[in-house]
């Protein structure tokens, strides 16, 4: 994107009533910032949505001389920006209707990794932090990135972990990136832009704090990635609301379970119930479904599968049945090997247990 387009998005940005909808709107159908930022009111007026109200402050030169000071503040602070016309954007992001025009990143962006958005209470348990962990461990052969949003708890707690396990982690803020919130994790904001991750928001400096940024912040979080897992939550809680933005982007949501009687849970049994997320009902069975392309090993070991004694003829006679079809119901097997159900299961459970094959739904059979 021409570096003055960014100018006149920043202008933009500033005039009230024009949100990430409507700026999207009027660049569409006037061509560019800069010829929305230049075009009489009849013509803006002409685009259907549009009102007075959205157009009263365009063409401000205060607001211009403010976008300018940006850029310069950006170019100081180490900020770079991003339009959804470029590479580095994120890809996911682009299929939301509010999605960002611009953002602001300090760090690495890499499109390459596949991204999973992982949000939870800011008062997590050991049961979340152990869940994170073992998560964090799985991913760590694939290429993937974490998202979270740098909060204190479950936030923190991703991003940590990523770092442990050697995995990029990008972090999306409510506000400006020359200020982090918390305090707290400065450091920790430092280290993430060390290690191939990245810093992000929709925020300029001129926008300030508000708590409704937080509520913003948690839509980027969602849209983000095609997945969203939510660690722990209470009835209410600010994930949640990262949930609700995730359906309507049509994400795969995962929560998960908890006691009823463990506060931080029931936000999360509850999604569950209401069938706003799916329950996690292990780490394995959980990363399987987010569908991530291993990073190839470069010592691949082979795993050693347990033998089966020659004496255990029906076992083998089994086996050999699967082999030859692709897959194979309970009752095709039990025709075709004539022996009893109640006498395959068994069989069918140590093939299983062995690595040999694998169940499917339906009682149907396959070669693992």
């Amino acid at each position: 994107m021409n570096p003055e387009e960014y100018l006149y998005i920043l202008a933009l940005k500033q005039c009230k009533n024009i949100g990430n909808i409507n700026l999207k709107k009027l660049i569409q159908h006037i061509g560019s910032a800069k010829e929305v930022w230049e075009s009489s009111p009849k013509s803006l007026l002409s685009i259907s949505g549009i009102g007075k109200s959205s157009i009263q402050n365009i063409g401000n030169k205060e607001f211009l001389k403010s976008a300018e000071k940006e850029i310069m503040f950006c170019e100081k602070h180490g900020i770079k920006i991003i339009s959804q016309e470029e590479n580095l954007y994120p890809k996911h992001l682009l299929n939301c209707d509010d999605s960002p025009v611009i953002l602001f990143y300090k760090g690495h962006l890499n499109t390459d990794l596949n991204p999973v958005s992982i949000v939870g209470t800011r008062k997590l348990t050991t049961y979340g932090k152990h869940f994170i962990q073992a998560l964090t461990s799985e991913l760590s052969t694939s290429k993937v990135c974490t998202v979270s949003g740098l909060a204190l708890g479950a936030d923190s707690c991703v991003h940590e972990e990523s770092l442990d396990h050697n995995i990029p982690t990008v972090a999306v803020l409510a506000q400006s990136l020359d200020k982090i919130y918390p305090a707290s994790n400065k450091n920790l904001a430092k280290k993430i832009i060390e290690n191939n991750g990245a810093l992000i928001t929709e925020y300029a400096s001129f926008e300030g704090m508000a708590k409704e940024n937080f509520l913003q912040r948690n839509r980027i979080i969602a849209g983000f990635s095609p997945h969203l897992i939510v660690v722990e939550t209470a009835y209410g809680g600010g994930s949640v609301t990262t949930v609700t933005a995730a359906n309507q982007y049509n994400r795969d949501v995962y929560a998960l379970p908890g006691k009823i009687t463990d506060v931080y849970s029931q936000g999360c049994n509850q999604l569950i119930a209401n069938n706003k997320a799916e329950s996690i009902v292990d780490i394995k069975t959980l990363v399987r479904n987010l569908n991530f392309t291993p990073q190839p090993e470069l010592f691949p070991v082979e795993e050693t599968r347990i033998m089966i004694e020659p004496d255990k003829k029906d076992h083998h006679k089994i086996l050999e049945i699967i082999t030859e079809n692709k897959n194979i119901s309970l009752d095709e097997l039990a025709e075709k090997s004539d022996i009893l159900h109640h006498k395959i299961l068994p069989i069918l459970l140590d093939l299983e247990i062995y690595g040999y094959i694998k169940c499917l739904s339906g009682r149907q059979y396959q070669l693992n």
